[in-house]
């Protein structure tokens, strides 16, 4: 017995001298590192609880509860600058609004960050292995299979959005043109998506709409919602315990299941197929997206993980950025009858591509409104080594910073393009004249930046701006129906909490 303890003891003690001389072999490389580089320390938000960061998370859960947190994160960079750190639970956060920073972290010094554990977790129940949560290999092969389906020939072909669009404004009629335009754009998306994406519209839009689709609607609509609240909670994520968040994940999984079973389904008709065969009948299927995956796979988690991914982006992106231009087209009469002009001025029956391409002012209105409303607000990425990135220490954040693996970077597209040494003083003003003679780098990110930049932009602009001028031919007016300023909404993506109360006159 008195030798167990005594070999228990022995070894409980080279375990802790192994510690600790593992912290000074850490501690002295880290050293000699900053030193080589002129590495500073950044600035610190200043905290009650430095050490577990409680005031800080505390601070941030009450921010969002009250629809601001965006504006918390403006005002801690106005009194603390481009670059600071706060410590919550054990984990340093390093927060920036930086452009030249997030350049590095994004692009210049891809390999040296992830998407990181922390964030896997939070968000695999609803998204799985998905693009969003993956790094390395995995991310690699996965953006490989999706970048494809986003080829110009698909992108601008308009058949699947005209169709969605002309429910649209059918739907906006039956309700005597007084409508919350955001909950519409949700729906609409969601249907023209599907469609694209399943080759099966969820059919939302319908007078008779089934119940498994408004089931799949509002559990999507939950299990983002339990995600970010997970994110937030960072390493306090285990006190996260809500069955409906589950049961709305486990539904969302459910219903992309069903198409993905179709797809393989589809993958082993095509396989059977005589080849002198298959280029015929390639020629008179419509474009499928899911199929086109199952061209590469047969994995069906990995399909229903990429599809969920990708119709969950797909479809915030571009409800969220249209309910923005028409909350905004909605409180300057002005902006709407210029705009109005120039869709009219270059519309033609059907609408193409290259019409639209040729709306200059549609252009800067939406790109006003991705600068003001970024679709992902705030974003981050985990070190998975220890780096150093050329600026953000020093009380000017100008110097060297030393990043320690595992710290997390965590940057603001909101309060960035707010800026007004970027935007001019007026960078809270709504004035997409802006853009005559603005030619922004990387100071302008609403689809990130990198080998990450989000590959379904061109996709998300293009229905986005089809669906725009769609409905400035179809009214001729919009009054608002909400007299309160915007309210923040953030889940994945940002929204709006209040929608778009309107009424809009048919032309």
């Amino acid at each position: 017995m008195a030798i167990s303890l005594f070999l228990a003891a022995g070894g409980l003690l080279a375990l802790v001298v192994y510690r600790i001389v593992q912290w000074l072999v850490r501690y002295r490389r880290r050293s000699i590192m900053k030193r080589q580089n002129g590495c500073l320390p950044p600035k610190k938000l200043s905290q009650i609880d430095p050490v577990l960061g409680t005031d800080v998370v505390l601070q941030n859960l009450g921010a969002a509860k009250k629809f601001g947190f965006l504006n918390l994160l403006r005002s801690r960079h106005a009194a603390n600058g481009l670059t600071f750190t706060t410590n919550t639970y054990f984990r340093t956060t390093i927060n920036t609004c930086d452009p030249t920073l997030i350049q590095n972290v994004l692009s210049f010094q891809f390999q040296d960050f992830g998407m990181g554990p922390l964030r896997r977790k939070s968000a695999s129940p609803l998204l799985g292995r998905g693009i969003f949560t993956t790094d390395d290999e995995i991310w690699a092969h996965q953006r490989a299979l999706i970048r494809p389906s986003f080829v110009r020939a698909q992108v601008t072909d308009f058949s699947i959005f005209g169709h969605h669009v002309d429910q649209l404004i059918a739907l906006i009629g039956r309700r005597n043109y007084e409508v919350d335009l955001q909950q519409l754009f949700f729906r609409m998306v969601l249907d023209s998506n599907s469609e694209y994406m399943f080759g099966e519209s969820v059919g939302l839009m319908s007078e008779n709409a089934s119940e498994s689709a408004t089931t799949f609607h509002h559990a999507l609509d939950y299990a983002q919602q339990g995600t970010i609240l997970r994110l937030r909670l960072g390493n306090l994520m285990f006190t996260h315990r809500d069955q409906k968040f589950r049961d709305s994940c486990a539904t969302v999984h459910a219903y992309a299941d069903k198409f993905v079973s179709q797809a393989l389904e589809y993958r082993r008709s095509k396989t059977a197929l005589p080849d002198e065969e298959k280029g015929d009948e390639l020629a008179r299927q419509k474009y499928v997206f899911l199929n086109e995956l199952a061209k590469d796979t047969d994995d069906p988690i990995m399909l229903r993980d990429q599809i969920v991914n990708m119709l969950l982006a797909a479809r915030d992106t571009t409800a969220g950025l249209l309910a923005f231009v028409f909350f905004m087209l909605a409180r300057r009469p002005e902006i709407w009858a210029k705009l109005r002009a120039d869709v009219l001025e270059h519309y033609c029956e059907p609408l193409t591509y290259e019409a639209i391409m040729s709306m200059q002012y549609l252009r800067f209105v939406v790109q006003e409104t991705l600068r003001l409303f970024p679709p992902i607000a705030t974003n981050s990425r985990m070190a998975n080594k220890d780096t150093v990135l050329p600026v953000g220490g020093g009380p000017d954040g100008k110097s060297p910073l030393f990043v320690a693996k595992h710290n997390v970077v965590t940057y603001s597209t909101f309060v960035m393009h707010r800026r007004k040494e970027f935007f001019g003083e007026d960078a809270d003003e709504f004035r997409p004249e802006r853009w005559e003679n603005l030619r922004p780098g990387w100071e302008f990110l609403p689809f990130n930046g990198g080998p990450r930049i989000c590959p379904g932009q061109k996709f998300a602009l293009t229905e986005s701006s089809y669906t725009i001028a769609r409905l400035l031919h179809a009214f001729s007016s919009i009054e608002n129906r909400d007299p309160t300023d915007w309210r923040e909404q953030l889940t994945l993506s940002l929204t709006l909490n209040n929608g778009v109360q309107c009424r809009l006159i048919p032309a």
